[in-house]
Order: C-alpha cells, then sequence, then structure tokens
C-alpha cells in the first residue's frame, strides 16, 4: 500500500497508539480548543475515520487556552489522554504558562466511553511544561516530557520520572537533554516533543528542536536497555540532527513524532508532522498548516535507526 504525504490535513503533533487491534490518532487542531480521536483498524484508514470530540476546553480557567500536543495511553486502570493548557489570561504574545494535565477513560472502548477532566499532572517544576508521553519499560512506568527550568537557560528542556499512578510521578525530575548545540537553538532554546522507541537492546528518545518554522528538526538520544534510565550519565545524544527540512522534496519543519507499526508489524513507522513550504505569514504556531505524514524507519547493521528524507509517498 502506498500512503500519501501529507497524510492526515491540519493535524500537528500527532500521536498513534496501537491498541486493542486498531490504530488510535490524536492531535492538537489549528483551533487549540478540543481534545480530539479517531480511529480505524488500518493505518490508512485513519485519514476517513470519523473523529470525536474526547473533550472541550472550557470557557476560563487554568486549562482554558492552547490545548497542546495530546497524547492517548492504555493503562491497567483504563484511558488516559495527557495534554498541555494554559491558564485563561495567555494570549498570542504572552509568556507561555501552560501546564500538564489528562483526561480519563475507564470504559473499554475510549470511542463510545465518558471521558473526564482528571486534573494536573504535576511534574515537581512549577514552570511551563508540555509534550508529556508515556512508556513501559522491564514492567516500570515512565512519563517524559518538556519542561522550562527557572534554574536553566532556555524553553524547554526533556525530563524523565517514574509513574506510580498515570498521573502521579514517584520521583524527582530527571533532566535528559537541554538544547545546548547550535541546530537545537535557532529562533527558540526548545527541547520538546519526546517520542519512545526501544529496539535492538536499546531504548531511543527523538525530540525536537528550535523555532517551529522550517528549522524545526528532530534529535535522538538512546541508552542501553538493561541501563538505568533515571541516571543521565546512562544516554547518549545525537550531535546533528537525525531528520530535518528537504527544500527539494517541498517538506519543512518535520518533527514532534510518535512511533507505531506497520499492520504486519514488520516495519517500524513514524508519524510525525510537517508543512510543505516556507514562508508562513504571521506566527509559525498559529499556521493551521502543519500536516500529519507518515513513513517507515530503516535501520543500520548496528541496530541504529535510519530516518533518512522525508518521504512524499510511502510504501508500506
Amino acid at each position: 500500500m502506498t500512503h500519501s504525504n501529507p497524510f492526515i490535513l491540519n493535524r500537528a503533533d500527532p500521536f498513534v497508539l496501537r491498541e486493542d487491534g486498531y490504530y488510535h490518532f490524536t492531535a492538537s487542531v489549528p483551533e487549540y480548543d478540543r481534545i480530539v480521536l479517531r480511529r480505524s483498524p488500518t493505518l490508512q484508514g485513519l485519514v476517513d475515520a470519523e473523529e470525536r470530540v474526547l473533550w472541550r476546553a472550557p470557557a476560563e480557567g487554568a486549562w482554558s487556552q492552547l490545548i497542546w500536543a495530546p497524547e492517548v495511553h492504555r493503562f491497567e486502570s483504563g484511558w488516559y489522554v495527557y495534554f498541555a493548557a494554559a491558564p485563561t489570561r495567555e494570549i498570542k504574545d504572552a509568556l507561555f504558562q501552560h501546564r500538564m494535565y489528562a483526561l480519563r477513560c475507564a470504559d473499554a472502548d475510549p470511542m463510545t466511553g465518558t471521558w473526564v477532566f482528571a486534573g494536573q499532572v504535576d511534574s515537581g517544576i512549577d514552570a511551563f511544561c508540555l509534550d508529556a508521553t508515556r512508556f513501559r519499560h522491564r514492567g516500570q512506568d515512565y512519563y517524559l516530557w518538556a519542561q522550562k527550568h527557572p534554574e536553566v537557560a532556555g524553553n524547554s528542556n526533556l525530563y524523565i520520572a517514574p509513574l506510580v499512578t498515570p498521573t502521579t510521578l514517584g520521583g524527582e525530575p530527571v533532566l535528559l537533554t537541554r538544547p545546548e548545540l547550535d541546530w537545537e537553538v535557532q529562533g527558540f532554546a526548545v527541547n520538546e516533543g519526546p517520542a519512545v522507541l526501544v529496539r535492538n537492546d536499546k531504548v531511543f528518545i527523538t525530540y525536537s528542536a528550535s523555532a517551529t518554522d522550517e528549522r524545526y528538526a528532530m534529535g535522538l538520544l538512546w541508552a542501553d536497555a538493561e541501563a538505568d534510565l533515571l541516571d543521565p550519565t546512562s544516554w547518549s545524544k545525537s550531535s546533528t540532527p537525525v531528520f530535518s527540512s528537504d527544500a527539494e522534496r517541498g517538506v519543512f519543519g518535520p518533527g514532534h513524532n510518535s512511533f507505531t507499526t506497520s499492520e504486519d508489524g514488520q516495519t517500524d513507522l513514524m508519524v510525525y508532522h510537517a508543512r510543505n513550504y516556507v514562508g508562513i505569514e504571521g506566527d509559525p504556531l498559529w499556521n493551521p498548516d502543519r500536516h500529519a505524514c507518515v513513513q517507515p524507519l530503516q535501520w543500520d547493521a548496528q541496530g541504529m535507526p535510519v530516518f533518512g528524507r522525508p518521504l512524499r509517498e510511502v510504501q508500506a
């Protein structure tokens, strides 16, 4: 099957979870005012799948504005969506004040079940944070997210902590990476949008850096699968981007990805967002034309991922 990129239009920060025989898809909507979910037994079916609104932001309050980067996760206690939201006083030109929050659905079917607001996920650092994900490794759930720290220069770093419940951290935040390389500080000093893939006896974390225009690009962290993931020294970091704009193919600012697999389970797929042009008028954040894209990962002889160039068509 051939997937054409863009894959799903006007959906930034795409997240795909394959669970219970379905691909579940959520993402930021251009209005930043709600959380949506669609699903399909096939990846291609997500394109035209019915989209359910799980939750709408209230008119005012601490979690009423700029709803960003939802992710859906399945725990033993039910389905959860992590998302970032800002308070009512947030305006386009103000300093972002996002915190992380969660929705919960205790029913078996997330498309028909009841979703409720589950409160804030407190990172222990009272500052701007966003882009949380969760992964399980060797029987332990981990929470991984982007956050500004009052004592660290820049806009956001990546942190990790264990989870004791879907909304409660079980330890102090551990700093994994901060924007320090030239390609990570273009426009803004940002490390954000982490995604995790465990393969070949390693734990890989992709992340995105710099401003959300054509300079946006992806980096890579990795650790041995048997290492202590809460020890910063366990992790290595790429010195250059692993995935970036490709003017020849008309793909700009690729980033904020998630991972899934092909329907036969044999191919790792990366789902990310990008634009098809440069020269955005106004603030790139408010431009609606970040589209979800998909393409396969390759692997080298050392078991490291090879991201290649952004594709306009994908064979699957």
